[in-house]
C-alpha cells in the first residue's frame, strides 16, 4: 500500500468551456456544406448516409447531426511494417490529414500470400511534395507509391504529406489509406477525388464507436474503414481522408477545433489527431499521469488557463521550482516550467476558443513533481504507486508520461511496479537527447516490458533553423542535441512544437503564462505519443496496456529501413490508424474480414 494522499482538483475558480463544434447544414446548391463540422462523437448517431437525406419541415437537429457525421472524419490507418512480405513493396501512397498507416500485424500474421505479385511504384520528391512520376506526394527518402492487389481489391497507401487520391474504378473494391498530413495547417488536404460521381449517386457507411463501417484486412491486420458504395455495387473503403471531392460538391471530413493556434500545430496534423477526434476526444475511463517538474503556479496559486478543469495534484507537490537544473540532459538552469509544456501537449483544453489544442480533451490528468529533488518531490516509484492507486480507485486505465531520464539507471522499485502492471498501466518515456545509439533510462525498460514505450523525436517539414526536412526524420543537430536511438526504441513522435509556457525572468519575478512555439527535445515527443495512447485506450478501454503498445507499433508510419529498425523503432505514431485498429479488435468477435461492423 502506498501512503495516503489527498487529491486536490486544480481550479482558478473558472470552469473550462466546453464548446461543441457546429456547422452549416446545406450550402447554396442544396448539398452538404464543404465546411461542415460535426461534434467529435458524431459517428455514434448514424450507421449510414445516403443522399438525399430524409428531412422534416422543422429543420431537424437530428439531420444536422447526421450530416455532421458524414462531414467530420474519414480516418486512416497503416502499419509501420508496411507490407514487409509484399514483393518489392515500399508501402506509401496516399495520405490524409491524419497520419494513418496500412496496418500490419506485429506478430507477422500477414495475408500477403494472397497478394498479386505486380506492384507499381512511383518516385516522389519527398521535400517538395511534388510527384516525379505519379500523382501522390511522398514523405521519406525511400517513399514510393504501392498498389497491392488482393483478389479483386486495389490498395492505395499515402504519405505524411498532403496527398490527392484519384479513384479509377479498376476493381470491385478499392482501399485508400492515409497516413497523416503535416501540410494540413497550410490548407493542403488529403483529398479523395470522386469527381466522376455526384454525391446523390453514392451511399455512405461510416465507422463509429458503436459500429458501422467495414472491417477489412488488406493483408496485415483488421481495422475499421469508412465505406462508399457506388450504384454498380463496387465499393470504396477509406481512412485518413480530409476531403472528398464530388462532381457537385466537396465534403470536408476532418475535425477542426476553434482554438486559434490549432492551424499551426503541425504535430497534430502529422499524427492524424484531427481525424482521430471524430472517434474520440478522450474518456473518463482513462487517467493521464504526468511525472515531471510540476506546473508553473503564479502568486495567486493559479496555473495556465489552458490546463484548467481536469488537473489533479498531489499535496505539497505541485508548483514547479523554477531555476532548476533540468534533468533533460544537461540543459542547465531553467526559468521555464518544463511540466507546464509537457502536460499541455497531452491535455490542453480543446475547442475552447483559446490558445492551443491538446490531444485529449476529456480524460483527467494527475501531475506529480518527480524532478530536481526539491522539498516535497516524489520519487518515480512513489509517484507511480500514487497514480496506480488513483486509477484503480476510479476504475481507470492509466497512461503515464515521463519526459525525463536518469543516468544512474532504473529505480528497482519503479521497475517492479512496471512489471506488476502490464495490463493496466502504459509508460511512455522519452528516449533521451544525447544523439547516441543507446536509449536512456528508464525508457530502456521498453526492451524488457510490453507496457513501456520508448519515444524518439522527429522533425516536421523544417528544423529549428528553418532548413527543409523530410517529415519524420530523426532529429539530430551537430553540437546541440539529437534524439537517442538504439535497441528498444519503440516509436517516433514530433518535437519542436507548440506548448503552453510558464516563465520567470528572475527568482523574485511573477510568473508569466503564454505559449512556446517550439518546445523541443524528446521531452516534447513523448507527450505527443502519450496523448495518442490515451485516445486509443479511450476508444477501447477493454484493451490492456500491452495491447495499446502493440497497436500503436503496428499502425505506425514506417520510417527508415522497412519494418522495425533501431533508428526509428516501428515508425511515426499514427492516431487515427491506431484507433481504427482498436475498434476493429472491439468488433472482431462478431465481424468477419470484409464484413460490415
Amino acid at each position: 500500500m502506498s501512503d495516503s494522499l489527498e487529491l486536490i482538483p486544480v481550479s482558478n475558480n473558472l470552469n473550462a468551456n466546453s464548446i461543441g463544434l457546429t456547422g452549416q447544414l446545406l450550402n447554396s446548391s442544396g448539398f452538404p456544406s464543404a465546411d461542415l463540422l460535426g461534434l467529435p462523437n458524431y459517428r455514434q448517431h448514424v450507421s449510414s448516409f445516403s443522399y438525399p437525406p430524409q428531412t422534416n419541415s422543422d429543420s431537424s437537429l437530428e439531420f444536422i447531426e447526421d450530416v455532421n457525421i458524414l462531414g467530420t472524419s474519414i480516418r486512416g490507418i497503416e502499419d509501420y511494417h508496411h507490407y514487409s512480405n509484399f514483393p518489392n513493396s515500399s508501402t506509401s501512397y496516399m495520405e490524409t490529414g491524419l497520419g494513418n498507416h496500412i496496418f500490419q500485424d506485429i506478430l507477422g500474421e500477414s495475408k500477403s500470400d494472397k497478394l498479386a505479385n505486380s506492384i507499381i511504384e512511383s518516385t516522389l520528391d519527398t521535400l517538395t511534395g511534388e510527384t516525379i512520376n505519379g500523382t501522390i506526394t511522398g514523405t521519406s527518402e525511400n517513399d514510393s507509391i504501392d498498389f497491392a492487389t488482393l483478389s479483386d481489391v486495389l490498395i492505395v497507401l499515402g504519405s505524411l504529406r498532403a496527398d490527392n487520391f484519384t479513384f479509377e474504378h479498376s476493381s470491385n473494391r478499392t482501399v485508400f489509406s492515409g497516413n497523416g498530413n503535416v501540410d494540413f495547417g497550410s490548407g493542403k488536404k488529403d483529398i479523395l477525388d470522386l469527381s466522376s460521381f455526384d454525391l446523390r449517386t453514392v451511399n455512405f457507411n461510416l465507422a463509429k464507436p458503436t459500429g458501422g463501417g467495414v472491417i477489412f484486412n488488406p493483408g496485415n491486420g483488421d481495422r475499421v474503414f469508412d465505406a462508399i458504395t457506388l450504384t454498380d455495387g463496387s465499393e470504396i473503403l477509406f481512412e485518413g481522408i480530409d476531403s472528398i471531392k464530388f462532381a457537385d460538391t466537396t465534403i470536408d471530413l476532418s475535425v477542426t477545433p476553434n482554438d486559434p493556434m490549432f492551424k499551426d500545430q503541425w504535430n497534430l496534423h502529422m499524427m492524424g489527431v484531427h481525424n482521430a477526434w471524430g472517434f474520440t476526444t478522450g474518456s473518463k475511463d482513462v487517467l493521464i499521469g504526468v511525472q515531471d517538474t510540476g506546473l508553473g503556479v503564479n502568486s495567486n496559486g493559479a496555473i495556465h488557463d489552458d490546463l484548467l478543469g481536469r488537473t489533479t495534484r498531489y499535496p505539497s507537490n505541485y508548483s514547479d521550482d523554477f531555476f532548476r537544473n533540468v534533468q533533460d540532459e544537461n540543459y542547465g538552469p531553467k526559468g521555464t516550467s518544463h511540466g507546464t509544456a509537457v502536460q499541455s501537449i497531452i491535455a490542453a483544453n480543446g475547442n475552447n476558443g483559446t490558445g492551443m489544442s491538446g490531444i485529449n480533451w476529456d480524460s483527467s490528468v494527475f501531475h506529480i513533481d518527480v524532478l530536481d529533488n526539491n522539498v516535497g518531490d516524489r520519487s518515480v516509484a512513489q509517484a507511480t504507486q500514487n497514480m496506480i492507486d488513483k486509477a484503480k480507485e476510479q476504475g481507470q486505465r492509466l497512461v503515464i508520461n515521463m519526459s525525463l531520464s536518469n543516468s544512474n539507471g532504473v529505480n528497482p522499485a519503479f521497475e517492479q511496479l512496471v512489471a506488476n502492471n502490464v495490463d493496466n498501466a502504459l509508460f511512455v518515456i522519452s528516449s533521451g537527447n544525447k544523439d547516441v545509439n543507446t536509449i536512456s533510462h528508464p525508457s530502456s525498460l521498453a526492451q524488457k516490458y510490453s507496457n513501456v514505450v520508448a519515444v524518439g523525436a522527429s522533425w516536421g517539414t523544417r528544423d529549428w533553423y528553418n532548413n527543409e526536412k523530410n517529415p519524420g526524420t530523426r532529429i539530430s543537430y551537430a553540437n546541440w542535441w539529437g534524439s537517442n536511438y538504439g535497441n528498444g526504441l519503440t516509436l517516433m513522435g514530433p518535437s519542436e512544437v507548440i506548448a503552453t509556457s510558464a516563465t520567470k525572468t528572475s527568482p523574485d519575478s511573477s510568473v508569466a503564462f503564454s505559449y512556446n512555439d517550439r518546445f523541443n527535445g524528446t521531452s516534447a515527443a513523448a507527450p505527443n505519443v502519450a496523448g495518442v495512447a490515451s485516445l486509443v485506450w479511450s476508444a477501447n478501454s477493454n484493451l490492456t496496456a500491452s495491447q495499446i503498445k502493440q497497436i500503436m507499433s503496428q499502425t505506425a508510419y514506417d520510417l527508415g529501413t522497412k519494418g522495425y529498425d533501431t533508428t526509428y523503432g516501428h515508425g511515426f505514431v499514427n492516431a487515427d490508424a491506431a484507433i481504427r485498429r482498436a475498434m476493429a479488435m472491439k468488433f472482431s468477435s462478431t465481424s468477419q474480414n470484409g464484413n460490415q461492423a
